[in-house]
């Protein structure tokens, strides 16, 4: 039995994708036995060129199911099956990281029809998907979608299974991929590991810290530190001796307490405190008709930005939204170049700044409202979260827009008092790569409660 499946994701950084579609046929050797597709919120960023190349857009996924609402669905129709794909280690892994997500082992037999294709179809001009099922005239709808793509990928299963009528090719080319199993010293050391939201230190020997980490889930999260073979976590699994944790309620103070920490301690295996996450950063300027220009630029270190971004991509996404929220101008936010009226002037979403047809002051006004957007909502301020139960909340105190630290107090606890705030809080180094975490994080979570200090700033 075969199950025919196809995957489209959000690209990025390796181990940090997430699937934004899946489609899967089963396949009994003779007869299509089930099928199953659909879109899946990746809640995370899809990158744009992927955008382009599939058509998949962060709005069609707003309302599409998670990937752990399919995940019974996914389990069931790959049962007892050999999982085939066009580059089936992609698609493969990509499964067995939604599925460590979820704490749960996803392990099946795979069979790559490129791998296979080269066997038995040699000399082909191209093994990529598109061009060979079009030399072997399987029709093929709706490249890079995950339904079109699969389904083309099992009609051509079912040339190369007639093609090797004793199946001894299919037998060479089925892989296996086992979990390597903990040795007994890891799960010892498991057994009192909550899984719950926090912060988690991995110990050598002696003691030292040489790894930190922040999961909501730290149980799982470590788990999947112990089940992985990937270099990196083959060393720190020979080296890991102690384990302790620090629960935090809050995944905004789990964030920043890692942070804070790997600063602190500086963990071999961490790479966070070796160079800053920050790369770009948002600066004004005023262009002498008056209109207030933002700029993205290098960050560099002691400078101060409006607000920061870990990487170009990430930064071009959130300018273009915001230009098309408030109708501001691309070439005014750094996002055109060329001469002439910018590309949301021609589609009249832009009021013509980039041509000096707006007034200078109702232009500014819009910037001001997109500044405020990025900046702290007030100078000071308390943003509180969940505590580590129920009967506490956490805080996070901002002074003059600087960080100062973060606590928990009882839910009856007066919050506006910031002398009050500063004896029972946690005090913490400001820095860009903090603020950079907590303007993000306010950003996703509009939900968050936030309250002023100061009350002319209402």
């Amino acid at each position: 039995m075969y199950a025919v499946v196809d995957v489209e994701t959000t690209g990025g950084k390796y181990g940090e994708e997430g699937i934004t579609e899946i489609a899967i046929y089963k396949y009994d050797g003779n007869d299509l036995t089930d099928q199953f597709s659909s879109l899946i919120n990746p809640e995370r960023p899809i990158q744009p060129f992927v955008q382009n190349l599939t058509g998949i857009n962060e709005k069609m996924l707003r309302n599409a199911p998670k990937f752990y609402e399919l995940a019974k669905r996914i389990v069931e129709i790959t049962s007892d099956c050999v999982l085939v794909a066009h580059n089936a280690s992609f698609d493969y892994r990509m499964l067995q990281t939604e599925f460590e997500r979820l704490g749960y082992d996803f392990e099946r037999k795979t069979l790559c029809t490129v791998e296979l294709s080269k066997k038995l179809i040699p000399d082909i001009e191209s093994y990529k998907l598109g061009r060979l099922v079009r030399s072997l005239g399987i029709p093929l709808s709706d490249r890079h979608r995950a339904a079109g793509d699969a389904r083309a990928t099992l009609e051509l299963l079912k040339i190369l299974l007639n093609k090797d009528g004793e199946k001894k090719i299919v037998k060479e080319f089925v892989k296996t991929k086992s979990q390597p199993k903990k040795p007994k010293h890891l799960l010892k050391l498991m057994e009192g590991v909550p899984a719950s939201m926090g912060v988690y230190y991995l110990h050598n020997s002696k003691g030292d810290v040489i790894y930190i980490g922040k999961s909501k889930n730290i149980k799982r999260r470590i788990n999947q530190h112990f089940s992985s073979s990937g270099k990196k976590q083959l060393r720190i699994q020979l080296e890991t001796d102690a384990i302790s944790v620090e629960e935090t309620g809050s995944e905004l103070i789990a964030l920043l307490k890692e942070l804070d920490e790997i600063k602190l301690h500086k963990p071999k295996h961490n790479r966070m405190y070796k160079n800053s996450f920050i790369k770009f950063g948002l600066s004004r300027v005023e262009t002498q008709e008056g209109y207030q220009v933002l700029r993205l630029v290098h960050a560099v270190d002691g400078e101060e930005y409006l607000t920061t971004f870990k990487n170009l991509n990430r930064a071009r996404t959130i300018l273009f939204h915001y230009a098309e929220k408030y109708s501001l101008c691309l070439k005014m936010l750094s996002l055109d170049k060329k001469e002439g009226a910018c590309s949301l002037h021609h589609k009249q979403k832009c009021l013509g700044a980039c041509i000096e047809e707006e007034p200078v002051e109702s232009y500014n006004k819009r910037v001001k409202q997109l500044i405020a957007d990025v900046e702290f909502s007030y100078s000071d301020m308390v943003i509180v979260d969940r505590g580590r139960n129920p009967e506490e909340q956490s805080v996070i105190l901002i002074e003059n827009k600087k960080l100062i630290g973060f606590g928990y107090v009882n839910l009856s606890h007066q919050i506006t008092h910031p002398d009050a705030l500063r004896n029972i809080i946690y005090p913490t180094k400001d820095n860009r790569e903090a603020r950079h975490i907590i303007k993000s994080y306010l950003r996703k979570h509009k939900n968050i409660r936030v309250v002023p200090l100061n009350t002319s700033e209402q």
